[in-house]
Protein backbone atom coordinates (compact mmCIF):
# COMPACT_ATOMS: atom_id res chain seq x y z
CA UNK A 1 0.00 0.00 0.00
CA UNK A 2 1.32 3.48 -0.79
CA UNK A 3 0.02 6.96 0.49
CA UNK A 4 1.80 10.45 -0.07
CA UNK A 5 0.42 13.25 1.41
CA UNK A 6 2.13 17.11 1.89
CA UNK A 7 2.57 18.69 5.31
CA UNK A 8 1.89 22.24 6.22
CA UNK A 9 4.21 24.48 7.87
CA UNK A 10 5.52 23.61 11.26
CA UNK A 11 4.19 24.62 14.50
CA UNK A 12 5.58 27.16 17.02
CA UNK A 13 8.19 27.47 18.89
CA UNK A 14 8.66 25.40 22.30
CA UNK A 15 10.09 27.30 25.87
CA UNK A 16 10.29 26.06 29.11
CA UNK A 17 12.18 25.31 31.94
CA UNK A 18 14.77 22.25 31.06
CA UNK A 19 16.49 19.17 32.94
CA UNK A 20 19.55 17.12 31.97
CA UNK A 21 17.95 13.66 31.40
CA UNK A 22 19.71 10.73 32.54
CA UNK A 23 17.52 8.02 31.16
CA UNK A 24 19.65 5.87 28.94
CA UNK A 25 18.73 2.89 26.49
CA UNK A 26 18.17 -0.09 28.33
CA UNK A 27 21.12 -2.65 28.06
CA UNK A 28 20.63 -5.57 25.23
CA UNK A 29 19.64 -9.17 25.61
CA UNK A 30 21.87 -11.42 23.60
CA UNK A 31 22.53 -15.04 22.46
CA UNK A 32 24.75 -15.52 25.86
CA UNK A 33 23.71 -13.56 28.77
CA UNK A 34 25.53 -9.88 29.27
CA UNK A 35 27.43 -9.62 32.45
CA UNK A 36 24.84 -9.11 34.88
CA UNK A 37 26.73 -6.35 36.59
CA UNK A 38 28.76 -3.65 34.46
CA UNK A 39 32.14 -2.44 36.04
CA UNK A 40 32.29 0.86 38.01
CA UNK A 41 34.06 2.04 35.01
CA UNK A 42 31.31 1.28 32.14
CA UNK A 43 28.71 2.90 34.69
CA UNK A 44 30.64 6.07 35.02
CA UNK A 45 31.39 6.45 31.11
CA UNK A 46 27.53 5.66 29.83
CA UNK A 47 26.58 8.48 28.04
CA UNK A 48 29.45 10.07 27.28
CA UNK A 49 29.87 11.37 23.87
CA UNK A 50 32.60 10.83 20.94
CA UNK A 51 32.82 13.51 18.70
CA UNK A 52 35.38 13.12 15.54
CA UNK A 53 37.31 16.24 14.19
CA UNK A 54 40.11 16.29 11.37
CA UNK A 55 42.74 14.38 12.58
CA UNK A 56 41.22 12.99 16.08
CA UNK A 57 38.18 12.27 18.72
CA UNK A 58 36.92 14.19 21.04
CA UNK A 59 35.40 12.62 24.08
CA UNK A 60 32.92 15.08 26.35
CA UNK A 61 31.23 14.39 29.06
CA UNK A 62 27.16 13.64 28.16
CA UNK A 63 26.00 15.83 30.71
CA UNK A 64 28.30 19.01 31.23
CA UNK A 65 30.00 18.08 27.86
CA UNK A 66 33.13 19.23 29.56
CA UNK A 67 35.86 17.75 27.24
CA UNK A 68 37.95 15.00 28.77
CA UNK A 69 40.02 14.32 26.34
CA UNK A 70 41.10 14.77 22.22
CA UNK A 71 42.46 11.56 20.88
CA UNK A 72 44.44 12.27 17.86
CA UNK A 73 43.21 9.74 14.70
CA UNK A 74 43.20 9.99 11.33
CA UNK A 75 42.32 12.89 8.69
CA UNK A 76 38.74 11.13 8.76
CA UNK A 77 37.01 8.57 10.75
CA UNK A 78 33.55 7.49 11.45
CA UNK A 79 32.48 6.97 15.01
CA UNK A 80 29.29 4.70 16.08
CA UNK A 81 27.55 3.11 19.82
CA UNK A 82 29.00 -0.41 20.46
CA UNK A 83 26.19 -1.34 22.48
CA UNK A 84 27.61 -1.46 26.19
CA UNK A 85 27.63 1.75 27.57
CA UNK A 86 31.57 2.31 27.34
CA UNK A 87 32.84 1.74 23.59
CA UNK A 88 32.25 3.65 20.29
CA UNK A 89 33.95 1.81 17.54
CA UNK A 90 36.27 4.61 15.53
CA UNK A 91 36.45 3.58 12.00
CA UNK A 92 39.59 4.00 9.98
CA UNK A 93 42.04 2.99 7.28
CA UNK A 94 43.07 0.18 9.36
CA UNK A 95 39.69 -1.24 10.45
CA UNK A 96 37.17 -0.79 13.89
CA UNK A 97 39.40 0.84 16.76
CA UNK A 98 37.88 0.35 20.16
CA UNK A 99 37.76 3.71 22.29
CA UNK A 100 37.30 3.45 25.98
CA UNK A 101 35.32 6.71 26.71
CA UNK A 102 35.61 5.44 30.70
CA UNK A 103 39.51 6.09 30.63
CA UNK A 104 39.41 7.95 28.14
CA UNK A 105 41.85 6.43 25.48
CA UNK A 106 42.12 4.66 22.02
CA UNK A 107 42.86 1.48 22.31
CA UNK A 108 44.91 -1.38 20.71
CA UNK A 109 41.89 -3.42 19.67
CA UNK A 110 41.58 -2.79 16.06
CA UNK A 111 38.83 -5.41 14.48
CA UNK A 112 40.55 -5.50 11.09
CA UNK A 113 38.96 -4.11 7.77
CA UNK A 114 40.09 -3.12 4.74
CA UNK A 115 36.88 -1.33 4.33
CA UNK A 116 35.44 -0.82 7.79
CA UNK A 117 31.89 0.15 7.06
CA UNK A 118 28.44 -0.40 9.11
CA UNK A 119 28.18 -0.87 12.82
CA UNK A 120 25.06 -2.32 14.23
CA UNK A 121 24.10 -3.30 18.08
CA UNK A 122 20.52 -5.09 18.56
CA UNK A 123 19.74 -7.31 21.68
CA UNK A 124 23.15 -8.08 23.33
CA UNK A 125 24.80 -7.99 19.71
CA UNK A 126 27.55 -6.01 18.05
CA UNK A 127 27.65 -6.32 14.20
CA UNK A 128 30.98 -4.88 11.80
CA UNK A 129 30.64 -4.86 7.84
CA UNK A 130 33.49 -4.95 5.87
CA UNK A 131 32.70 -3.34 2.85
CA UNK A 132 36.20 -4.36 0.83
CA UNK A 133 35.79 -8.43 1.64
CA UNK A 134 32.01 -8.44 2.82
CA UNK A 135 32.48 -10.04 5.88
CA UNK A 136 30.59 -9.66 8.56
CA UNK A 137 32.16 -10.01 12.50
CA UNK A 138 29.54 -10.79 15.00
CA UNK A 139 30.91 -10.34 18.89
CA UNK A 140 28.80 -9.99 21.91
CA UNK A 141 27.86 -6.28 23.37
CA UNK A 142 29.51 -7.12 26.53
CA UNK A 143 33.13 -8.37 25.25
CA UNK A 144 34.39 -5.87 27.22
CA UNK A 145 33.02 -5.70 30.26
CA UNK A 146 36.65 -6.82 31.75
CA UNK A 147 38.59 -4.55 29.87
CA UNK A 148 40.52 -4.47 26.55
CA UNK A 149 43.83 -6.57 27.41
CA UNK A 150 42.90 -9.30 24.61
CA UNK A 151 40.76 -9.59 21.46
CA UNK A 152 37.57 -11.49 22.27
CA UNK A 153 35.88 -14.38 20.63
CA UNK A 154 33.91 -13.47 17.39
CA UNK A 155 31.91 -15.03 14.55
CA UNK A 156 31.92 -14.29 11.16
CA UNK A 157 30.66 -14.81 7.83
CA UNK A 158 31.66 -13.69 4.51
CA UNK A 159 29.16 -12.81 1.58
CA UNK A 160 29.97 -14.36 -2.31
CA UNK A 161 30.75 -10.55 -3.08
CA UNK A 162 32.17 -7.77 -1.57
CA UNK A 163 29.98 -4.77 -1.15
CA UNK A 164 28.58 -1.59 0.79
CA UNK A 165 26.43 -3.78 3.19
CA UNK A 166 25.19 -4.11 6.54
CA UNK A 167 24.26 -7.11 8.38
CA UNK A 168 21.99 -7.36 12.51
CA UNK A 169 22.14 -10.44 14.26
CA UNK A 170 18.38 -11.30 15.49
CA UNK A 171 17.65 -12.41 19.07
CA UNK A 172 17.29 -16.10 17.51
CA UNK A 173 21.03 -15.47 16.06
CA UNK A 174 19.30 -15.27 12.52
CA UNK A 175 22.13 -13.21 10.92
CA UNK A 176 20.34 -10.93 8.17
CA UNK A 177 22.60 -9.59 5.61
CA UNK A 178 22.92 -7.78 2.44
CA UNK A 179 23.46 -9.07 -0.84
CA UNK A 180 25.27 -7.86 -3.58
CA UNK A 181 28.72 -7.25 -5.48
CA UNK A 182 31.16 -4.04 -5.73
CA UNK A 183 29.24 -2.61 -8.57
CA UNK A 184 25.68 -3.25 -7.60
CA UNK A 185 23.32 -4.37 -4.84
CA UNK A 186 20.02 -6.36 -5.23
CA UNK A 187 18.97 -7.89 -2.02
CA UNK A 188 19.24 -9.42 1.74
CA UNK A 189 19.48 -13.05 2.87
CA UNK A 190 18.54 -14.16 6.28
CA UNK A 191 21.05 -17.09 7.52
CA UNK A 192 21.56 -19.94 10.34
CA UNK A 193 24.74 -20.42 11.67
CA UNK A 194 25.64 -24.42 11.98
CA UNK A 195 28.59 -25.54 13.09
CA UNK A 196 30.88 -24.69 9.58
CA UNK A 197 28.70 -23.22 7.65
CA UNK A 198 25.50 -20.83 6.87
CA UNK A 199 22.12 -22.26 6.18
CA UNK A 200 19.99 -19.88 4.11
CA UNK A 201 16.38 -19.42 5.44
CA UNK A 202 14.98 -16.76 3.34
CA UNK A 203 15.98 -14.49 0.55
CA UNK A 204 14.67 -11.66 -1.33
CA UNK A 205 16.14 -9.67 -4.59
CA UNK A 206 13.54 -7.16 -4.65
CA UNK A 207 15.92 -4.29 -2.96
CA UNK A 208 18.04 -2.50 -5.55
CA UNK A 209 20.66 -0.50 -3.99
CA UNK A 210 19.85 -1.82 -0.46
CA UNK A 211 21.56 0.41 1.64
CA UNK A 212 20.89 0.91 5.60
CA UNK A 213 19.08 -0.99 8.33
CA UNK A 214 16.62 -0.65 11.54
CA UNK A 215 14.86 -2.59 13.88
CA UNK A 216 11.56 -1.57 14.98
CA UNK A 217 8.90 -3.41 17.06
CA UNK A 218 8.88 -7.06 16.80
CA UNK A 219 11.91 -7.54 15.31
CA UNK A 220 11.08 -6.46 11.76
CA UNK A 221 14.08 -5.14 10.28
CA UNK A 222 13.68 -2.71 7.52
CA UNK A 223 16.48 -1.77 4.77
CA UNK A 224 15.84 0.75 1.99
CA UNK A 225 15.95 0.28 -1.60
CA UNK A 226 16.02 2.65 -5.08
CA UNK A 227 12.36 2.00 -5.02
CA UNK A 228 11.01 1.65 -1.39
CA UNK A 229 11.84 -0.38 1.37
CA UNK A 230 12.19 -4.52 2.73
CA UNK A 231 11.41 -5.67 5.22
CA UNK A 232 12.27 -9.20 7.14
CA UNK A 233 8.85 -10.31 9.18
CA UNK A 234 8.19 -12.97 10.95
CA UNK A 235 10.93 -15.42 8.87
CA UNK A 236 9.99 -13.74 5.51
CA UNK A 237 10.61 -11.11 3.16
CA UNK A 238 8.03 -8.31 2.10
CA UNK A 239 8.77 -5.85 -0.41
CA UNK A 240 6.98 -1.86 0.12
CA UNK A 241 7.07 -0.03 -3.18
CA UNK A 242 7.62 3.69 -3.27
CA UNK A 243 4.86 5.51 -4.68
CA UNK A 244 7.42 6.95 -7.45
CA UNK A 245 9.01 4.97 -10.18
CA UNK A 246 12.29 5.88 -8.46
CA UNK A 247 11.71 6.33 -4.54
CA UNK A 248 15.17 5.67 -2.55
CA UNK A 249 15.49 5.12 0.87
CA UNK A 250 19.17 4.85 2.01
CA UNK A 251 18.56 5.15 6.13
CA UNK A 252 16.11 3.92 8.53
CA UNK A 253 15.43 5.71 12.16
CA UNK A 254 13.50 3.20 14.49
CA UNK A 255 12.72 2.55 18.04
CA UNK A 256 11.92 -0.95 18.72
CA UNK A 257 9.35 0.30 20.57
CA UNK A 258 7.48 0.99 17.76
CA UNK A 259 6.28 -0.31 14.50
CA UNK A 260 6.43 2.97 12.37
CA UNK A 261 9.86 3.84 10.88
CA UNK A 262 11.16 6.81 8.97
CA UNK A 263 13.24 6.90 6.09
CA UNK A 264 14.78 9.25 4.24
CA UNK A 265 13.34 9.80 0.73
CA UNK A 266 14.70 11.56 -2.86
CA UNK A 267 12.55 10.68 -5.87
CA UNK A 268 14.70 12.78 -7.64
CA UNK A 269 17.54 10.72 -9.95
CA UNK A 270 18.69 13.89 -11.38
CA UNK A 271 19.47 16.14 -8.03
CA UNK A 272 22.08 17.80 -6.63
CA UNK A 273 23.68 18.13 -3.16
CA UNK A 274 22.62 15.86 -0.14
CA UNK A 275 20.12 17.68 1.23
CA UNK A 276 16.36 15.99 1.20
CA UNK A 277 12.51 17.34 1.50
CA UNK A 278 10.49 14.54 1.83
CA UNK A 279 10.31 11.45 4.36
CA UNK A 280 9.24 7.91 4.21
CA UNK A 281 6.90 6.24 6.69
CA UNK A 282 6.71 2.99 7.12
CA UNK A 283 3.86 0.76 9.20
CA UNK A 284 5.74 -2.35 9.55
CA UNK A 285 2.54 -3.86 11.46
CA UNK A 286 0.38 -2.65 8.37
CA UNK A 287 2.81 -2.78 5.92
CA UNK A 288 2.65 0.51 3.92
CA UNK A 289 5.23 3.08 2.30
CA UNK A 290 4.11 6.63 2.83
CA UNK A 291 5.81 9.63 1.71
CA UNK A 292 5.50 12.86 3.09
CA UNK A 293 6.45 15.89 1.50
CA UNK A 294 8.03 18.63 3.80
CA UNK A 295 7.88 22.44 3.83
CA UNK A 296 10.63 24.29 1.79
CA UNK A 297 12.30 25.16 4.47
CA UNK A 298 12.74 21.56 6.18
CA UNK A 299 16.05 20.33 4.18
CA UNK A 300 18.18 17.57 6.03
CA UNK A 301 20.53 15.17 5.72
CA UNK A 302 21.50 11.85 7.04
CA UNK A 303 23.01 13.14 9.96
CA UNK A 304 20.14 14.92 10.61
CA UNK A 305 17.48 12.64 11.72
CA UNK A 306 16.80 10.71 15.26
CA UNK A 307 13.91 9.09 17.14
CA UNK A 308 13.67 10.36 20.69
CA UNK A 309 10.89 11.12 23.37
CA UNK A 310 7.24 9.43 22.68
CA UNK A 311 8.92 7.55 19.77
CA UNK A 312 8.91 10.48 17.54
CA UNK A 313 11.33 11.72 14.95
CA UNK A 314 13.51 15.13 15.49
CA UNK A 315 14.63 16.60 12.10
CA UNK A 316 17.77 19.00 12.38
CA UNK A 317 16.36 21.42 9.58
CA UNK A 318 18.52 23.01 7.57
CA UNK A 319 16.87 26.50 8.82
CA UNK A 320 18.04 25.65 11.89
CA UNK A 321 15.70 24.63 13.89
CA UNK A 322 14.63 21.02 15.25
CA UNK A 323 11.31 20.16 13.73
CA UNK A 324 9.33 16.84 15.33
CA UNK A 325 7.24 14.81 13.27
CA UNK A 326 4.81 12.31 14.67
CA UNK A 327 4.79 9.39 12.56
CA UNK A 328 1.37 8.27 13.32
CA UNK A 329 -0.26 11.35 11.80
CA UNK A 330 2.87 12.34 9.36
CA UNK A 331 2.25 15.89 11.28
CA UNK A 332 4.90 18.22 12.01
CA UNK A 333 3.88 19.16 15.72
CA UNK A 334 6.27 21.53 16.68
CA UNK A 335 9.62 22.93 16.32
CA UNK A 336 12.26 25.13 18.02
CA UNK A 337 15.49 26.66 17.26
CA UNK A 338 18.86 25.14 18.13
CA UNK A 339 21.75 26.56 15.63
CA UNK A 340 22.53 28.76 13.14
CA UNK A 341 20.71 28.13 9.47
CA UNK A 342 23.35 25.85 7.51
CA UNK A 343 23.81 24.62 3.66
CA UNK A 344 24.03 20.81 2.53
CA UNK A 345 27.89 19.27 2.08
CA UNK A 346 29.25 19.23 -1.27
CA UNK A 347 30.27 15.76 -0.52
CA UNK A 348 28.98 13.71 2.65
CA UNK A 349 32.22 13.37 4.29
CA UNK A 350 32.22 17.02 4.68
CA UNK A 351 31.52 18.34 8.24
CA UNK A 352 27.86 19.20 8.81
CA UNK A 353 25.39 19.38 11.80
CA UNK A 354 24.51 15.91 13.46
CA UNK A 355 22.02 14.69 15.73
CA UNK A 356 21.80 11.81 18.21
CA UNK A 357 19.84 11.28 21.48
CA UNK A 358 20.09 9.97 24.76
CA UNK A 359 17.01 9.54 26.54
CA UNK A 360 15.40 13.22 26.58
CA UNK A 361 18.55 14.73 25.17
CA UNK A 362 19.38 14.85 22.05
CA UNK A 363 23.26 16.11 20.74
CA UNK A 364 23.98 18.60 18.28
CA UNK A 365 26.98 19.80 16.11
CA UNK A 366 27.51 23.10 14.79
CA UNK A 367 30.55 22.73 13.01
CA UNK A 368 30.34 26.65 11.63
CA UNK A 369 30.66 27.11 15.17
CA UNK A 370 32.84 24.72 16.18
CA UNK A 371 30.23 24.02 18.87
CA UNK A 372 28.51 20.88 20.34
CA UNK A 373 25.06 21.67 22.21
CA UNK A 374 22.87 19.30 24.77
CA UNK A 375 19.05 20.05 24.10
CA UNK A 376 15.91 18.97 26.15
CA UNK A 377 13.79 17.34 23.68
CA UNK A 378 10.84 17.84 25.69
CA UNK A 379 11.01 21.40 26.48
CA UNK A 380 13.08 22.64 23.14
CA UNK A 381 15.58 24.17 25.57
CA UNK A 382 19.24 23.59 24.79
CA UNK A 383 20.54 23.00 28.36
CA UNK A 384 24.62 23.14 27.86
CA UNK A 385 26.95 23.87 24.95
CA UNK A 386 30.69 23.76 24.56
CA UNK A 387 33.23 25.33 21.90
CA UNK A 388 35.78 22.78 20.60
CA UNK A 389 39.07 23.78 19.27
CA UNK A 390 38.25 22.03 16.53
CA UNK A 391 35.53 21.89 13.70
CA UNK A 392 33.08 18.80 14.46
CA UNK A 393 32.15 16.54 11.73
CA UNK A 394 30.59 12.85 13.59
CA UNK A 395 29.07 12.19 16.55
CA UNK A 396 28.39 9.15 18.81
CA UNK A 397 26.87 8.64 22.27
CA UNK A 398 27.94 5.50 24.36
CA UNK A 399 24.85 3.88 24.79
CA UNK A 400 24.11 0.46 27.01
Amino acid sequence: MQRRIRLAAAAAVVTGTALVATACASPAGGGSEPTAEPSASATTAEGRVAVSYEGGVAVLDGETLEVLAELPSEEFTRVNDFGDGRTISVTTSEGFQMLDTAEPALTDIVFEAAGAGHVVTHHGHTVLFDDATGTTTILHSDAFADGYDEMPEVTTYEADSPHHGVSIVLEDHTLVTTIGTEESRSGSAALHAHDDHWDEVASSAECPGIHGEGTAADEVVVFGCENGALLFKDGEYVKLAAPDPVGRMGSAWTSEDSPLVVGDYQNDPDAEGYLLNAVAIIDTAAETFQVVDLPDEVQYTFRDVARGPGDLAYILSADGRIHVLDPETGELTESFPVIGAWEGPAEWQEAHPAIKVNGDIAYVTEPAANSVHAVDLTTGEIVTSVELDHTPNEIAVALG
